[in-house]
């Protein structure tokens, strides 16, 4: 991956993940996109769920899956990382910069990563999983970004991670960014009374 430049207000929202990923095992960060890119990419998913172009995930790597509905009900499209999309540029040079920063402050050695947009319907779920398979130890880091938009606490949605040592539950508040070890923290998305929109996707080792 090319070097991309940061600021030092990118710097420390990095950091404020980064931090609660070695104290907490997670973290968490409500500003990570600029709100205006969130609305925008909002827009995007938005647009590709109208058009017919989000089809149902499934159990397994990107082009090697099985569909099961009792495990998870979400559906997805994929941003590639060549888009030309100026708002999926946009997002691509932000987790760019992100991945940069991790492999200059932890040593992590990411050199790839894949995202897709998410779009769970009133009441589908994803049940406790971990995100890295055991044919394929890519995956090292998990990163989600919420787009919703005035979600309430009513709402439901959670998300849970499941720690050594405690259970935390994360409102998908839009612009919320979730940060965590793939092959590590077990998760599960709990049902929501509406619609829940999200970009999901794994720093990655190759």
């Amino acid at each position: 991956m090319p070097a991309v430049s940061t600021n030092r207000g990118d710097e420390l929202k990095f950091e404020e993940l980064i931090e609660g990923l070695v104290t907490n095992q997670f973290g968490v960060v409500d500003d990570f996109l600029d709100p205006e890119l969130a609305i925008d990419l909002r827009i995007n998913l938005q647009k590709r769920w109208s058009d017919g172009q989000m089809h149902p995930a499934g159990i397994g790597k990107r082009f090697s899956f099985q569909k099961n509905l009792k495990v998870r009900g979400d559906q997805i499209s994929w941003i590639e990382n060549n888009s030309e999309d100026i708002f999926e540029k946009s997002f691509i040079k932000r987790v760019s910069a992100f991945a940069d920063y991790l492999n200059q402050t932890c040593y992590t050695g990411i050199n790839d990563f894949e995202f897709h947009y998410a779009f769970y319907e009133e009441g589908s779920f994803y049940k406790r999983h971990l995100d890295q398979f055991r044919a394929d130890l890519g995956r090292k880091y998990s990163l989600v970004i919420y787009l919703n938009d005035a979600w309430l606490d009513t709402d439901g949605g959670k998300l849970s991670l499941y720690l050594q040592d405690r259970d935390i539950s994360i409102l998908p508040l839009g612009g919320r960014s979730v940060f965590f070890k793939s092959d590590e923290v077990e998760h599960e998305v709990h049902p929501a009374g509406r619609s829940r929109i999200s970009i999901a996707g794994w720093l990655k080792r190759t």
